[in-house]
């Protein structure tokens, strides 16, 4: 009965189903885009990783610092800006430690962090780590009011809203996330490369993509890899979207024994290395590659080798083009330049994105110059009311000392020098011995280098070249500690490869046997044999078996081979194995009738 009375009384307010639906969706898909999933085109970082970055500094985990447990810092991120799954964070932080993942790595973990062949990371009561030298970069001059600093989700205390940042993290690293409708795939670049392009844009802000490319040749991945063909790369700079090809670098080596072997020393960018070779072995087994014996992955921790044996009448080449064709040795990397620009989710292309991160940083170092330039002007402040008591100390000293109390002191040497409030605090902080100890000359020298100091930073504020130029200068900086040669090669090859192009034109001579045996012999075994030469060796047969056919032609000819049951097969010279002086060759046909013509 009372709940009845409760529902009767209680103020029911009708609701369009639809409307609300739309709304609330609406607000989740913002708050996934705008927190969680898209990185900032400033600093090219999400919420996330924004955190974990930050509770290091604050936790004062800089290099020289010793590693500490992951559980701190996963637990210091979760408590203070964070109250998501504690599984998110440490992904997020393993990722950032991952020299596989990322170009340049932002945590310095120490531990199993995973492995590129999708070994798990150990638990993070196991890890452990801290910042990197390059993200240290990333949180220069943060306490100098360079970003504007919100509330965490709690109101205990603030958290920046972006780092500042001193190199292009974005294109640096890139990025990669899926949001509600939407998704952004940013591959990461050589850090000279990038630092470049951004000095060229400074210099002549109306650079075209061309002359920015001339910096930036491409993507360049921690795995290295390469990219096949630049018009997928000047697609994805010009519109924001495109998609890339990528192989594994690999090399055709002839062993001691005459046999060839392909050696994969490079993988495309996030292929699982594991997973690669179980496929191609099963694609082996399935039969859809032939031509391939043996598959040994002898990577150590110098480095990746894959070692893929041949068998003996293989083709390397054929095989190398069937791997590229069937497994992810090459693969498509779609490229979205999609990221959160002045709250809004935007597609941007290169100097855009560029744009974006000269724009941040002159608004930085306007806001460091501000901040030095107050703090330049209130010691300068302080000192020029030090500098009056010394000139008349003994009357300071003698007011202190016959003032009641701090208050009254203060009062007394306002009105007696003409100090103002903050001037006569400083003095009368100060130790009476100290006072008195004061050195005019010393207080002079400082107060002198201050307002030189001041006269430049007001200059830098005055002229937004000089701020431009800082910004060069400081990059320049970073790509002399930091900067690396590019890993990623691009090869000016695009599409696919047909496999007659990796095919030789050879004069080649064709035998086929009685029993079905066919082989493919070089045309420069066969020599003119003289009178009286007793000849060499043919091939190993059955005693009934006997050549039946054999022709002489290019290794890009076509062969017909025609049955007894009235069919006709084509296949290239070079599809036939090639064979010693002394081998059957392959049994393709059970027709006593086959014939070739």
């Amino acid at each position: 009965m009372n709940n009845q009375q409760n529902i009767q009384t209680s103020k029911i307010i009708p609701v369009d189903i639809e409307g609300e639906m739309k709304k609330s969706f609406l607000d989740y898909s913002m708050s996934v885009i705008v927190s969680r999933a898209l990185p900032d085109v400033r600093d090219g970082l999400k919420p996330v990783h924004r955190r974990i970055l930050y509770s290091q500094y604050e936790d004062n985990l800089t290099p020289d610092k010793p590693y500490k447990k992951c559980a701190t810092t996963v637990g210091n991120v979760l408590g203070r800006y964070h109250p998501h799954g504690d599984s998110s964070v440490y992904d997020a932080l393993v990722r950032l430690a991952q020299d596989f993942s990322m170009r340049y790595i932002l945590v310095d973990g120490h531990g199993n962090f995973g492995s590129v062949d999708g070994d798990p990371p150990a638990a993070y009561r196991y890890t452990e780590s801290r910042m990197s030298k390059i993200s240290v970069e990333m949180l220069t001059d943060i306490d100098k009011e360079t970003v504007d600093f919100i509330p965490n989700y709690d109101d205990s205390r603030k958290e920046p809203s972006v780092l500042p940042s001193r190199f292009p993290n974005l294109l640096v690293n890139g990025s990669t996330g899926i949001a509600v409708g939407m998704a952004t795939n940013i591959p990461p670049h050589n850090l000279n490369e990038v630092v470049d392009a951004v000095k060229c844009l400074i210099d002549n802000p109306d650079a075209t993509l061309d002359e920015l490319m001339e910096y930036i040749k491409g993507p360049d991945f921690p795995t290295a890899g390469v990219i096949m063909g630049k018009n997928g790369i000047k697609a994805a700079y010009a519109t924001g979207r495109a998609k890339i090809t990528i192989r594994a670098k690999a090399e055709i080596v002839e062993d001691k024994n005459g046999r060839f072997k392909i050696a994969v020393t490079e993988l495309p960018y996030q292929v699982n290395k594991a997973r690669l070779v179980e496929s191609i072995a099963d694609m082996v087994k399935d039969k859809k590659i032939s031509g391939i014996s043996n598959i040994d992955d002898h990577s150590d921790r110098n480095g990746m080798h894959i070692e893929i044996s041949l068998k003996k009448d293989a083709s390397p080449n054929i095989v190398l083009n069937n791997l590229y064709k069937n497994s992810q040795m090459q693969i498509t990397y779609g490229i979205i330049l999609l990221a959160i620009v002045n709250g809004e989710p935007k597609i941007l292309t290169l100097k855009s994105m560029l744009q974006n991160y000269i724009d941040f940083q002159f608004d930085v170092i306007t806001r460091r110059t501000k901040y030095d330039l107050k703090k330049a002007q209130e010691r300068a402040h302080i000192l020029e009311g030090l500098k009056i008591a010394i000139d008349f100390i003994d009357e300071v000293i003698k007011i202190i000392r016959s003032s009641s109390d701090t208050a009254s002191a203060k009062q007394n040497l306002c009105d007696r020098f003409g100090l103002d409030d903050i001037q006569a605090q400083a003095i009368v902080d100060m130790r009476l011995r100290q006072l008195s100890g004061l050195e005019r000359e010393k207080i002079e020298d400082e107060l002198l280098a201050l307002l030189i100091k001041i006269d430049d930073l007001e200059d830098i504020l005055n002229k937004p070249e000089r701020v431009y130029d800082i910004i060069k200068t400081e990059l320049n900086a970073i790509k002399q500690k930091f900067g690396d040669e590019r890993r990623t090669k691009i090869e000016s090859l695009s599409g696919e490869v047909e496999i007659e192009d990796l095919i030789p034109h050879e004069e080649c001579v064709v035998t086929m046997t009685n029993f079905g045996y066919l082989k493919r012999q070089k045309a420069d075994i066969y020599k003119t044999q003289r009178r009286g030469g007793r000849g060499v060796s043919g091939m190993n047969r059955r005693a009934e078996d006997v050549p039946i056919d054999m022709f002489v032609g290019d290794t890009h000819d076509n062969a017909l081979l025609f049955t007894n049951l009235g069919r006709v097969y084509r296949m290239k010279c070079y599809e036939i194995p090639e064979s010693s002086r002394t081998s059957k060759g392959m049994n393709y046909f059970h027709d006593q009738d086959a014939r070739i013509r």
